[in-house]
């Protein structure tokens, strides 16, 4: 397969994902009974929500300079924040393309090359990653007997046990595989896992790590009180377990890497996680919708702001 395919692919599943998935919602709700939520919704909430939001996306263009400076580079910070918008809108056009972006900016602006720039956001990726597991992990301590008692009811537990030691059974088969294993595969596999762990550990290299780490954990106590505290808006759900919370908040993350923006899948993956906890599900629909198109209307306007401005603000370079 060669890389134009490859790239079309890449664009393709996802806009095919995204049309499935926003037929399939409006089959479940149409749209007539999504409206008088918009309408009844408290903005107070919403726009509290979107100042968390926007806090979270300065946090990562300043923890951005955290990764440069080592290489000897300074960026401004306001080419810096211009390009983390610009980013997140591009993205609503092709999954990842804004990472190319944002990288390009800085090259353009602040003669940081293309590929260390790029490096750097990926090297970023890996700490994003740690911190999604590490929410997922955080909760499933949290709510361990309410996870396993939900499980137990639907599943005998002996068959979860058997589940579970044959899941890590077969986890120990593929990693004996894959270390000794000689096949382009395991060889792809291992690097990218080698990869990971030497992402991770590098930031522990970094002269100001403590302030990259700080900031990590800032964007991300961010993102998951922006989801939380929007929750209000929206009288039906109001007082939700924060468990919940933080399964929709890691549900709906990830439809935002799987298709463009999470569009259409973001509402209803919202919707599934609140039904575990038996919450209807018209307004848990209703909500995704309202904390999805929030966040997409300050992106759009600040991402559109930032593409006109950028080469305004640097008309002198």
């Amino acid at each position: 397969m060669n890389s134009t395919t490859k790239k079309a692919i890449k664009i393709i599943i996802p806009l095919l994902l995204a049309v499935f998935f926003g037929w399939y919602t409006f089959s479940k709700l149409p749209v007539k009974e999504i409206i008088p939520y918009f309408e009844n919704a408290n903005y107070f909430w919403i726009s509290f929500g979107l100042i968390l939001g926007v806090l979270s996306h300065l946090s990562r263009a300043y923890r951005w300079k955290f990764m440069l400076e080592p290489m000897g580079y300074q960026p401004k910070f306001p080419n810096s924040i211009m390009a983390v918008f610009i980013a997140y809108l591009a993205n609503f056009g092709i999954p990842r393309s804004g990472e190319v972006l944002r990288a390009a900016v800085l090259t353009n602006y602040e003669d940081v090359p293309f590929e260390k720039g790029f490096g750097t956001i990926v090297a970023e990726r890996f700490a994003d990653l740690v911190m999604i597991l590490g929410i997922i992990l955080i909760t499933l301590l949290l709510e361990f007997d309410y996870i396993y008692d939900f499980f137990a009811e639907k599943f005998n537990p002996q068959t979860l046990i058997i589940a579970g030691i044959g899941f890590l059974v077969v986890v120990g088969i593929f990693i004996l595989f894959f270390k000794r294993s000689k096949s382009k595969f395991a060889i792809k596999i291992k690097g990218f896992a080698n990869g990971l762990l030497e992402g991770i550990f590098s930031i522990f290299k970094m002269k100001q790590k403590w302030a990259f780490i700080f900031h990590t954990l800032f964007i991300w106590l961010m993102y998951v009180l922006m989801f939380y505290v929007t929750t209000f808006a929206v009288p039906e759900i109001s007082n939700i377990p924060f468990a919940a919370v933080l399964i929709a908040f890691i549900s709906a993350s990830f439809t935002i890497a799987a298709t463009n923006g999470g569009i259409f899948v973001y509402p209803l993956a919202i919707g599934v996680a609140f039904s575990l906890f038996d919450i209807p599900e018209t307004p848990s629909i209703a909500f995704g919708w309202i904390i999805w198109t929030a966040q997409t209307v300050i992106i759009i306007i600040l991402g559109s702001l930032s593409f006109l401005y950028l080469p305004i603000y640097n008309r002198k370079e």
